[in-house]
């Protein structure tokens, strides 16, 4: 018989088991106060219990019923319930009891008749006992959850050093399953220098009873780098003693590398702004020698020799210029300047650059299509572009690869290459014989930062700043690659329409027919002035020179026939901008040109014209027509 469901008691249940119905109708009445109180008349009712109920908490079993022996009753019970047991019995069995300790687990023996205090008690100290037991269960299976479902490594170990858990993760990582570590040390499976390391961080650990926290650089067996953050944690007792110390391994791998591509990041724009910097000051250079080359050249005597060597300075200082146009457009100091280019060209001119820079271990070779079409692209990025795809076909490759340079006109269909609208394209291709690129990897290496090379040997913007400047070209670009046998970069740029009147651009910048003006020239460098200066008094204009801007503001107010306001944009004191903002205060119809050898274009407001330095006197006769013009009356 059992007690109706609704007499539960916060206390927990028992189950009483005896074949005599007094003894059931005792012993619910000794506990019916304290407890939930089911019965079995017999041992196999108790079973069938017992499979409705997991919560009961104790056994009370009789040791002698007709149809199972207690002890047997109660082996069989603990397969289906964890609940503390209990032995009654009127007879001294000796063999019974050790039966019921061997197979049920009893925690108690009790004589009848029993003593009611004494037997009390005992099922409080069992009901307790019982609490314990699944407190310390759950805690055990919080802990073993935790555990094993983090990825971290995680371990503990007593003060010498002993595994005494680990989780899975952790014994993979030594090699071995978790049960075969307990009891051993770590230095059993890692090298004696890694081993000094970590006893080293535990020692300091339990000596200061206070968490060490180290990153870990492993080099794995295929060659690659993981970094580690463990945490030695010592565990204390009551008493500030600390009794076993606990380890926390974090993967932070992928942390570390953002952390080192963000660094990267900094450098890549730190070079920028210095390349930037430097620009600047060698364009002043180079407008200086190449303005006073080019007014020396037309003034010189009729001597071969000394135009050969005028010759020879005016193009080595043109190769500086073109120096300088790459710098800035690393630094990304300027928008780009979308115009028709000679493709075949501009790959052309890049022979000596590609020699110095692949260097003589390779072979390079050009295929270049007749009658390409013109693109339209920066030519000064477009040859950023190149380099780029030469170098990552150079370090592909072994010493005798072949690198591969053509071009091919190419007409496409809407629809055929992604991200490509349908129309006439220029196709740059870029080969090579190298490794290749396994497909997990040629899925990203257009990603920004995205590199396989070592660290400090690729930053990952080689092929991404290719890829944006074929789509701000109305293009895209394509990667072919086999393992083992070469990749194939190709460069898509739109076809460009022809030229404005087809005239070359030098011939188009110059007017003859120019009206001549007067000019207010501002700029601190005294080489740079004097050149232009030049330039302008050859043309028949009239030239008044300022070193600064409050200078030229003083001119400005005494001078009311200056049409043309011509400003340096980087000046100390009062840039260009601001001078040419003060200047349009003063005189409002004043036409304004600015000139830089280095500016962002962010930085440059709308409606001021600007030229570039290094200029030629065609450059500077196109924008001071282009200033007059625009002179308001």
């Amino acid at each position: 018989m059992t007690l109706p469901s609704e007499m539960t008691s916060t206390n927990g249940t028992i189950l009483v088991v005896d074949d005599e119905p007094d003894i059931l109708i005792a012993l619910e009445d000794l506990f019916e106060n304290d407890y939930r109180v089911l019965t079995a008349s017999s041992p196999s009712q108790a079973l069938d219990i017992l499979q409705h109920e997991p919560e009961v908490a104790i056994i009370i079993s009789d040791q002698r019923m007709p149809e199972m022996q207690g002890d047997e009753f109660l082996a069989k019970a603990r397969n289906v319930s964890d609940a503390e047991a209990i032995l009654l019995t009127g007879y001294a069995d000796l063999k019974a009891v050790i039966g019921a300790v061997n197979k049920g687990r009893i925690m108690a023996y009790v004589p009848k008749p029993w003593d009611p205090a004494a037997l009390s008690n005992m099922v409080a100290a069992a009901y307790q006992r019982r609490l314990l037991a699944r407190e310390l269960d759950t805690e055990r299976a919080l802990l073993h959850g935790l555990m094993e479902s983090t990825g971290d490594l995680i371990s503990f170990k007593d003060l010498e050093g002993r595994f005494v858990r680990l989780n899975a993760s952790k014994a993979r990582s030594l090699g071995y399953r978790a049960g075969d570590c307990i009891g051993r040390k770590e230095r059993d499976y890692v090298s004696p220098e890694r081993a000094m390391m970590i006893e080293e961080a535990e020692r300091r650990a339990i000596q200061a009873r206070q968490p060490d926290e180290v990153i870990e650089e492993r080099t794995l067996p295929d060659g690659k780098t993981q970094w580690f953050l463990i945490n030695h944690i010592p565990i204390l007792d009551e008493q500030g003693s600390v009794t076993n110390l606990a380890t926390i391994e974090r993967d932070i791998t992928e942390r570390k590398l953002m952390e080192m591509r963000l660094r990267q990041a900094d450098k890549m724009q730190a070079l920028g702004t210095l390349a930037g910097g430097v620009a600047h000051d060698f364009n002043n250079l180079l407008m200086a020698v190449l303005g006073s080359l080019d007014l020396a050249s037309r003034r010189a005597p009729d001597d071969p020799r000394l135009t050969r060597l005028l010759q020879n300075a005016t193009y080595a200082a043109e190769r500086g210029a073109s120096l300088t146009q790459r710098l800035l457009s690393f630094s990304r100091q300027r928008d780009l300047r979308l115009q028709a280019v000679d493709v075949n060209q501009v790959i052309a001119g890049m022979s000596d650059l590609l020699t110095r820079t692949l260097g003589g271990v390779m072979q390079i070779e050009r295929h270049l299509a007749g009658e390409l079409w013109t693109a339209m692209v920066d030519p000064d990025q477009l040859e950023l572009a190149i380099l780029n795809l030469c170098i990552n076909a150079r370090d592909a490759m072994a010493e005798n690869g072949v690198l591969t340079l053509s071009t091919r006109n190419e007409a496409v269909e809407e629809g055929r290459i992604t991200d490509l609208a349908g129309g006439d394209y220029v196709v740059i291709s870029v080969a090579d014989t190298g490794t290749g690129i396994p497909p997990e990897v040629l899925a990203r290496v257009l990603e920004p930062f995205f590199t396989t090379k070592e660290v400090g040997k690729g930053t990952g913007l080689g092929l991404p700043m290719v890829y944006g400047l074929a789509q701000q070209s109305g293009g895209t670009v394509t990667i072919h690659s086999t393992v083992g046998v070469g990749t194939t970069v190709e460069l898509y740029l739109s076809r460009a329409t022809k030229a404005q009147d087809g005239r070359p651009p030098e011939e188009q910048s110059i007017a003859p027919d120019a009206p001549k003006v007067r000019i207010l020239l501002v700029d601190d460098d005294a080489e740079v002035r004097t050149v232009t200066a030049a330039y302008l008094n050859e043309m028949g204009h009239r030239v008044v020179e300022a070193a600064d801007g409050s200078s030229a503001l003083d001119i400005l107010k005494a001078d009311d026939q200056l049409d043309i306001l011509i400003a340096d944009f980087a000046m100390p004191g009062m840039t260009g901008t601001e001078l040419a903002d003060k200047a349009r205060e003063v005189r409002s119809g004043l036409g304004i040109l600015l000139v830089t050898g280095y500016a962002d274009p962010k930085r440059v407001p709308d409606g001021y014209l600007m030229l570039h330095k290094p200029f030629n006197r065609a450059d500077l006769a196109a924008k001071v027509t282009e200033a007059a013009s625009r002179k308001q009356t």
